[in-house]
């Protein structure tokens, strides 16, 4: 990085000024630096697609992480980082997981990788540059979704205390969003109609609708 790097307050200095619009020149000029050192960091900040505000958000740990790598090191770890945006996609479909606990498994994996708020700002950054397949137009009445949730909740039976296991069904109309919601203990079929699975009977509550 051309020039000399800056300790954090400074740089925190130089990041407040061009978050106000002031012109790398007039950055330099207030801080007495040199413009090339300036420009060095805007630079840093533009490959690292990070805004003024997201810079001003990180503590000091992060800022010196951030910024006392050299330029390939840096490169190198985004690099390591980005190959695996795809899969934390994934990931994050899966019941329970989320950001926080696959940052933990990626720095046991990398424990040169980024800290939390780098590691959460690149992928939101990532995900924000994704482009939609397209848009779905739906005509009322014409479509229902329908399908049971991932995790199962359970109530009490008072007279066993037996602590009973249900599936939740869920119909929504995609044009209108109106939804209904309602239980079954089992999604193959119920003790009243054994060959008639649970869904085909929530399906039927969709009249409410």
């Amino acid at each position: 990085m051309a020039g000399q790097r800056k300790d954090n307050m400074e740089l925190r200095t130089l990041i407040l000024l061009k978050d106000k619009g002031l012109s790398n020149r007039k950055v330099a000029e207030l801080m007495n630096i040199n413009r090339k050192t300036v420009d060095s960091y805007v630079q840093r900040f533009k490959a690292l697609e990070l805004d003024y505000s997201e810079l001003l958000s990180m503590d000091e740990a992060e800022l010196h992480d951030l910024f006392t790598e050299d330029d390939q090191t840096e490169k190198d770890r985004y690099e390591t980082l980005s190959s695996l945006f795809s899969t934390i996609q994934k990931e994050l479909k899966r019941a329970g997981a989320t950001l926080q606990t696959i940052w933990q498994r990626y720095l046991l994996e990398h424990p040169d990788g980024y800290r939390y708020t780098q590691f959460t700002t690149h992928y939101r950054h990532w995900k924000g540059q994704l482009k939609a397949s397209g848009k779905l137009e739906h005509k009322a009445g014409a479509k229902l979704f329908v399908d049971f949730t991932g995790k199962k909740m359970s109530y009490v039976n008072r007279s066993t205390g037996e602590l009973v296991p249900v599936e939740i069904f869920v119909g929504v109309y995609p044009c209108s969003q109106y939804t209904l919601s309602s239980t079954g203990q089992s999604a193959c079929g119920t003790q009243r109609n054994p060959g008639l699975p649970t869904y085909l009977l929530s399906i039927g509550q969709t009249d409410l609708l």
